[in-house]
């Protein structure tokens, strides 16, 4: 069976489809390629902690089992290839959308954030036995919550309403597809650094207490992101490390 025939769980409403993920994983009960999707979640997960915010019915939310097939040391460019299959998909749904990956794996469309991906690994051992990519897409917004201003939706971005679950199918099988058979190492990171939100540019970070001003350089293959601070000084940071300042 190809992956693509793997089921697709869909639900009303749920914690977090990554939850549900996990859950099926500890429970023996997961397959490769296994989808969850749903219209809601009540406890959506965004990276380091923060809550995912969607809209009932309005956004693509779903998680995705696999099997890697990569070495430990290669999280980071699994990581990379499926922001990418993100941003392709995406990119094909309108060609004049400045579609950018802000690091390490948040989709920009016009200088605001759409989508995010949350990719959590179970290694047992010195196996990495699973990974699930949790997926959460802007789409049907017509607006965007005040408190979230450098945020967007697929519709926000051009007055469109789309399609959830075509997009969400068109999405699957890129992932399911370069998981099969991933790009080269070089080739991912080249293009992912051509797509890097705000290279060449400055970007101010901060660490709770003190903000500076850094210009962007690209990002390394073990995702560190290399920044020049103002007095010339080129240093790397890790996720986590920093916050970034919108």
């Amino acid at each position: 069976m190809h992956l693509s025939d793997s089921p697709i769980i869909e639900l009303d409403s749920v914690d977090s489809t990554n939850n549900y993920a996990m859950r099926l994983i500890d429970a023996d009960k997961a397959q490769p390629g296994l989808t969850i999707c749903a219209r809601r979640q009540s406890a959506g997960k965004g990276q380091r902690g923060r809550v995912w915010v969607d809209a009932h019915g309005e956004s693509l939310l779903m998680s995705i089992i696999v099997r890697p097939g990569m070495e430990i040391r290669d999280q980071f460019l699994f990581s990379v290839a499926k922001a990418l299959a993100v941003a392709k998909v995406l990119q094909k749904l309108n060609k004049s959308w400045n579609l950018r990956i802000k690091w390490p794996n948040d989709i920009i469309i016009n200088d605001k954030k759409a989508g995010g991906i949350l990719i959590e690994n179970i290694l047992r051992g010195s196996n990495w036995t699973h990974s699930i990519i949790g997926i959460g897409v802007n789409v049907n917004q017509e607006r965007m919550p005040e408190q979230l201003p450098n945020s967007t939706s697929l519709r926000a971005a051009t007055g469109k309403e789309y399609n959830i679950r075509e997009i969400r199918e068109q999405l699957r099988l890129q992932i399911l597809a370069n998981t099969v058979m991933p790009a080269p190492a070089k080739t991912l990171l080249k293009q992912y650094n051509d797509l890097l939100f705000r290279k060449g540019e400055h970007q101010a970070f901060s660490n709770g207490g003190e903000t500076w001003v850094t210009t962007i350089r690209g990002v390394k293959q073990d995702g560190a992101l290399e920044v020049q601070l103002e007095d010339g000084t080129i240093t790397q940071y890790y996720h986590g490390q920093v916050v970034w300042e919108w």
